[in-house]
């Protein structure tokens, strides 16, 4: 959020004994005859109500809590079981209350103000292992992946930019993993002069030794932590026929195989290890053979499987990942959200989670997670890029997104695509209040993305429309050859050119460019029609009288 929001959320609370419409409430407790209720409104720092903000309400002395949401005008009710002395407290992420108790029938009007958390709740570091196992499965998911179908059967045509961001977002979600796999043998990052005095001492000791399981496994361990993985596997396979009972040994040499492209002989040999040791590492690499594999529904199966065994952060992130590539995109966001409750600060965590919720068109709520994730490493550029990518696809400007790009600015000042993404964020502001000075500093920004990057395509795209803007035609068509020169398959910059030339009477120069405009859409049309077809959406299956989608976080 913005630094005015950061301080503190209002929450207002009025007591009424009116019956409450049920559309207000989501909750699962019986109405009392006597209809007492508690209803209310949740407003930020600023007085605007705050949507989907989590409204608790627990009763002294009785075990479980209510548990109600804000609609999109803030509002929350309740309808107490009967009167006595309650205990309310509200939050959205980033932001909770002081408890406050409440006696009901109501006295007088009551205010909650929610402070900055700052994301972590306490003692969020001292959570043990098995509390994190009664925290994350107390209840079954939602929904079940009974199989897969076609993209196109379910729709998802056309070139819509929210859809196709949303699309892009999914698959840079995955890259995110490379953070920490946990894979293979652990060891300190080495810099390049250890690492070569560890592998020349590991040489000679195999050389010393060559039939030994040590040797070779150790050696195969040092190329596999070092990506090395056509090095490592003859070592580690030597190493598996001296001792094929060594389950630390063959796990490395099925990374081994992962890592060297033979995705069939890595998960037979996952198989092999499911049969005597079943755990989460097995069901997660599993996992990740099955997408590779083309097979997407025994993949999400396995990365469930793991986090059932073990409820780590890595095994949740993998599971909310292979849901929003597959386009559940509602499950996604429930496991993304389970997740973030139980690794609060967890940058990836949030970071999937906001795309999950651009997915479902939650433009706002997705823009606040990729705001709180940038806030938990202010250095960490992927949050940055997330939030700068959907807020050019969202319809309006974002709440926080803004203030944090400028940030990003601040903290990377060399960084072109820091420089383009806060002059966007700024240029999306000036559709409602356009002032010249906004526009100047966007200007002076874009300026300085293509200083930076020369090949900043993008950046030179904008200032080509900023100058067509304000009649400046021959600047312009400069702006926008240079974009064509650094990207040829830019459309909308032959497109734009085409205009400028049409302007300034070129015709036969404006025809041209209109041409191959109309050929990159259709070449960019087909492209992405293929790459649909390619990754096959899960069919979901919910409980009986379970909504269509689940709430929102």
């Amino acid at each position: 959020m913005s630094r005015r929001l950061q301080g503190v959320l209002v929450v207002v609370v009025t007591l009424t004994t009116a019956l409450i419409p049920a559309a207000v409430a989501q909750q699962t407790f019986l109405q009392h005859p006597n209809g007492i209720s508690i209803q209310g409104v949740v407003r930020n720092g600023e007085g605007k109500p705050v949507g989907e903000a989590v409204v608790l309400l627990e009763q002294e002395d009785v075990s479980g809590e209510l548990e109600s949401k804000t609609d999109a005008a803030g509002r929350f009710a309740f309808l107490a079981m009967r009167a006595g002395t309650y205990v309310l407290t509200a939050e959205k992420f980033g932001f909770r209350s002081r408890a406050t108790a409440i006696n009901v029938p109501p006295q007088q009007r009551i205010e909650l103000v929610l402070e900055d958390t700052k994301i972590a709740p306490p003692n969020s570091s001292a959570v043990s292992p098995s509390s994190v196992e009664t925290m994350a499965f107390a209840d079954k998911p939602n929904f079940t992946v009974a199989g897969v179908t076609d993209w196109t059967a379910v729709g998802g045509h056309g070139s819509d930019s929210s859809l196709r961001t949303s699309e892009a977002l999914a698959h840079e979600t995955l890259n995110l993993k490379a953070e920490d796999t946990g894979r293979g043998t652990a060891g300190a990052v080495r810099d390049a002069s250890k690492a070569n005095e560890d592998e020349s001492k590991l040489r000679a000791d195999l050389a010393r030794s060559p039939d030994s399981f040590e040797t070779n496994r150790q050696l195969g361990a040092f190329y596999l932590h070092a990506g090395r993985y056509q090095e490592a596997l003859p070592l580690l396979q030597k190493a598996y026929r001296i001792d094929p009972e060594n389950y630390g040994n063959e796990y490395d040499l099925t990374v081994a195989y992962e890592g060297g492209g033979d995705f069939a002989e890595a998960r037979e040999r996952v198989q092999e290890l499911l049969a005597h040791k079943e755990n989460a590492d097995l069901h997660r690499l599993a996992g990740d053979l099955n997408e590779k594999l083309g097979d997407p529904l025994a993949a999400v199966h396995e990365y469930e499987r793991a986090v059932r065994m073990d409820p780590n952060e890595q095994n949740y992130f993998e599971w909310g990942s292979e849901l929003l590539l597959h386009r559940a995109v509602w499950q996604a966001q429930e496991v993304f959200r389970k997740g973030a409750e139980i690794y609060p600060k967890s940058a990836r965590m949030l970071t999937g989670l906001g795309a999950a919720l651009f997915a479902g068109a939650l433009y706002d709520d997705a823009a606040l997670r990729l705001c709180a994730a940038s806030d938990l490493n202010p250095t960490d550029s992927e949050p940055y890029l997330f939030m700068g990518k959907i807020q050019m696809a969202a319809p309006n400007p974002m709440v926080c997104v803004e203030q944090k790009l400028a940030r990003f600015v601040q903290e990377q000042p060399e960084n072109s695509l820091a420089n383009y993404f806060y002059a966007m964020a700024i240029l999306k502001r000036q559709q409602q209040s356009p002032d010249r000075q906004s526009l100047q500093q966007a200007e002076d920004l874009l300026t300085r993305a293509v200083a930076i990057d020369v090949k900043c395509s993008d950046a030179y795209l904008q200032l080509g429309i900023l100058a067509a803007s304000q009649h400046s035609f021959e600047k312009a068509i400069d702006f926008y050859t240079k974009a064509i020169e650094t990207n040829p398959q830019m459309g909308e910059a032959h497109y734009r050119l085409g205009v400028a030339y049409d302007r300034t009477g070129e015709p036969a120069k404006a025809k041209r460019e209109f041409q191959l405009h109309d050929e990159i859409k259709k070449q960019e049309a087909e492209a992405i029609e293929r790459q649909r077809r390619e990754v096959k959406q899960f069919l979901v299956v919910l409980p009986e009288g379970h909504p269509a989608r689940p709430p929102s976080p």
